[in-house]
């Protein structure tokens, strides 16, 4: 057996600190800002800091890491996490204030600000890298670039092709492409749709659009976690048109982002479940020389609301043919990524059609929810972790509001299904944060698909026994 220094994964030595930035919310901060209730605003920040100790499976294969998250992350966690991949060189800080903007914060901490000054000691050198690559990121790196240490940003594009994260992430900006790819890439086709600015406009052609269709969707320019989403489906409004107008524009109003970005009005495709859950995607990273790499192909775990909870991930999830559709359009889209400047992580969302037909529905010019789950399983299983194991995850399942657990309650009640290094079987709690707000995070590692499942309805039960001693 290996020891925890020879998994595979491929680690290589560090001869700097790399600087992780835990910085969810800054990648969807205008519209975060745009949110009218100030309640949900908050939750909307507070939940995606919660989120953030997942990021420690992120790095699962890097060493010598300085992590800066907007929330702390207990001992007992960080222990779990060391026992069950190896790392022990990292440290973790979190700012004294939580804004929403990470960057920002650190800047303003000096406590922060000058461990990762530290960080370079004196080779006055690091790598800066973090789930997204936004305007305040890139600004700490100028700052610390101020205070004469060399940083490098090899998951970024440069200052001057920063805009490629903002525009081919947005809703707008990859159905543009697709509008100027149909002639050279006849599979990169969305469903068909029409960008809008401003809600009274956006609520006729939506009212017109569900009535011919039977069913519309409506996105906000870039939301976040179904936010931002609104998915009408047959029966959910009224064929009147006037009636449906009026509904359509009274739900608009609620937020003011509606009114604040562009609109986007399109198709409601029915999805075909047989094919990668009905919802395929495929993650890819783009190195600074340019190169693509191909990560992973899944199935979306996702809600009726079209709200994400995690990826199911194996050779067998997507077939053959379909499989290599969805791999070379994402191939395609990363080539036009990559030649307008983007370096970093990028994924690829469909939605597969009960016509057999494969649409693209979005991109993610980012790290994304899957991102975690790929490296831990490459670094439990190697980089051909999809032939080796089937791999299931849930970012936020739901527990029980009337009680709270702590980390250690939660631990000592999956034992049964906890992660066995021998077997390399079973479950991995991928948050700690996440439970004071009634949610487990998992990553499900099986042999089949049959057995990863097998192996979630079995923490299902342990929790339902719980809730009810």
């Amino acid at each position: 057996m290996n020891s925890p220094d020879e998994l595979p994964g491929g680690d290589k030595p560090h001869s700097e600190y790399t600087i992780y930035i835990s910085n969810l919310s800054e990648d969807v901060w205008p519209f975060i800002n745009a949110m009218s209730d100030p309640v949900e605003r908050q939750k909307e920040i507070d939940e995606n800091a919660t989120l953030s100790d997942r990021d420690l499976f992120t790095l699962a294969q890097e060493d010598n890491i300085l992590l800066l998250t907007p929330r702390r992350i207990s001992d007992s966690f960080l222990n779990y996490y060391r026992q069950l991949t190896g790392k022990k060189n990292f440290r973790i800080i979190a700012p004294a204030t939580h804004s929403g903007e990470i960057c920002r914060d650190i800047i303003k901490d000096r406590r922060a600000f000058e461990a990762v000054v530290d960080a370079a000691n004196s080779s006055r050198k690091l790598s800066l890298v973090s789930y997204s690559t936004t305007i305040e990121f890139l600004r700490l790196a100028e700052e610390l670039r101020g205070r004469g240490i060399e940083v490098l940003t090899p998951e970024s594009p440069g200052a001057d092709n920063a805009w490629t994260v903002n525009f081919y992430g947005s809703k707008s900006g990859i159905r543009q492409l697709a509008q100027q790819s149909v002639a050279v890439e006849p599979d990169f086709v969305m469903p068909d749709g029409i960008i809008l600015v401003g809600i009274e406009d956006a609520a006729r052609v939506a009212a017109k659009w569900y009535i011919k269709n039977n069913g519309v969707v409506i996105k906000t320019n870039k939301g976040h976690s179904g936010a931002g989403l609104l998915i009408f489906r047959p029966g959910d409004l009224p064929l009147d048109y006037g009636q449906s107008q009026k509904q359509i524009l009274d739900t608009l109003k609620k937020d003011r982002y509606w009114n604040q970005f562009p609109i986007i009005i399109e198709d409601f495709i029915v999805a075909q479940s047989t094919v990668g859950g009905g919802f395929p995607n495929a993650e890819y990273r783009i190195l600074k020389n340019g190169h693509i790499d191909f990560l992973y192909y899944c199935s979306l775990r996702v809600t009726a609301g079209g709200v994400f909870k995690g990826i199911e991930v194996h050779r067998d999830v997507i077939a053959d043919k379909p499989g290599a559709q969805i791999v070379d359009t994402g191939f395609f889209i990363g080539e036009r990524l990559a030649a307008a400047g983007y370096r970093g992580y990028y994924d690829v969302d469909f939605v597969a059609a009960k016509s057999g037909k494969l649409y693209v529905t979005e991109s993610n010019v980012r790290r994304t929810g899957g991102t975690h789950v790929y490296h831990t399983a490459v670094r439990l299983f190697g980089k051909d972790f999809m032939y080796e194991t089937f791999t299931l995850s849930n970012n936020m399942y739901e527990l029980p509001r009337y009680r709270s657990f702590t980390f250690e309650q939660i631990y000592d009640m999956l034992q049964p299904v906890l992660y066995d290094k021998t077997t390399k079987e079973v479950l991995i709690i991928s948050s700690e944060n996440v439970l004071s707000m009634s949610c487990l995070g998992y990553i499900i590692f099986g042999k089949t698909r049959k057995r990863a499942m097998e192996i979630e309805e079995e923490m299902m039960r342990l929790l339902q026994v719980a809730e009810t001693s």
